[in-house]
């Protein structure tokens, strides 16, 4: 493959705080296990696994002009990632993840993403125009590229992450959308949503449930489940459920089967688990390959 994966939106910087349990509703002091910044945010975790599985990509973010923003730019491009930024007056996204021991998180957005009046979308149309698929997060400021990327045909890609199968907020991405991940942890009833999705229309629709495992509907009606992969020992959850994306997309632009592209998924979220970065050092085709 040559085109360019479009990613829309999705970089932070976070502070992760590993903890024996995550705290409760109380004045304390508490001691940490391990404290480190990393690079975090869906839009980074796509393109980092993407990009280790051989995938051309292409990110276009909003970054303050900042330290924060200049280590995005920075640790991307080290990594082979094509950048296009809508520089903000806002600082750069930062997230503060606490962490327990089973990997659960609650993240405090001590810098939320910005919401810039205006954003210059005549050079992300160009680059859509160009690509392959456009990955749209669901930022505030990444809906107009919906209508974009629809009216130049172009298949859309997106994860709504903990929905809870209400909140209006996600609705735009949802009619837009050509194929949808998301998590079953607000959501009990993933079933009937996944399948009311197919019925409107959708090609592929994909819920992550953790140490569960996946489940996936296709246009058919065709239903699967893939279990969660074993881990050795899991360093940092964070990322996982891009990580599964991206082993997902990976496969479906290999031209795999669905059992063979929920394989490669949960070989990604794996690798990423038992790694403290968005994507693991170990992760590339090769190695992917091995583990499915």
């Amino acid at each position: 493959m040559t085109r360019p994966l479009l990613i829309i939106g999705g970089t932070s910087v976070d502070t992760i705080v590993h903890l024996d349990e995550l705290p409760s509703g109380v004045p304390q002091t508490i001691w940490p296990n391990e404290v480190y910044r990393s690079l975090g945010s869906t839009g980074a975790g796509k393109a980092l696994n993407l990009r280790a599985l051989g995938m051309p990509v292409l990110l276009h973010t909003l970054l303050g002009r900042d330290a924060e923003g200049d280590y995005i730019r920075r640790t991307l491009r080290d990594r082979g990632i094509e950048l296009m930024v809508e520089e903000t007056l806002e600082p750069t996204e930062q997230h503060v993840n606490l962490m327990d021991a089973e990997g659960r998180r609650m993240s405090i957005f001590v810098r939320p993403p910005a919401t810039p009046a205006d954003v210059n979308w005549a050079p992300v149309e160009a680059a859509m125009a160009a690509s392959e698929v456009v990955i749209v997060n669901i930022l505030a400021y990444a809906q107009p590229a919906l209508a974009m990327a629809k009216a130049l045909e172009k298949p859309i890609w997106t994860d709504l992450h903990d929905y809870d199968g209400t909140n209006a907020y996600h609705q735009p991405f949802i009619d837009a959308a050509d194929v949808i991940q998301l998590s079953s942890d607000n959501l009990p009833d993933y079933r009937g949503f996944m399948e009311a999705q197919i019925r409107a229309g959708k090609r592929m629709v994909v819920c992550t449930h953790g140490r569960h495992g996946a489940s996936l509907i296709n246009a058919k009606g065709e239903w699967y489940e893939q279990p969660a992969l074993p881990v050795g020992e899991m360093r940092d959850s964070n990322g996982a459920g891009d990580a599964f994306f991206s082993g997902l997309l990976y496969g479906h632009l290999m031209g795999r089967s669905e059992t063979e592209c929920l394989r490669l998924a949960a070989a990604c979220g794996a690798l990423c688990v038992a790694s403290s970065a968005l994507a693991s050092p170990e992760l590339n085709a090769e190695n992917l390959q091995r583990m499915v």
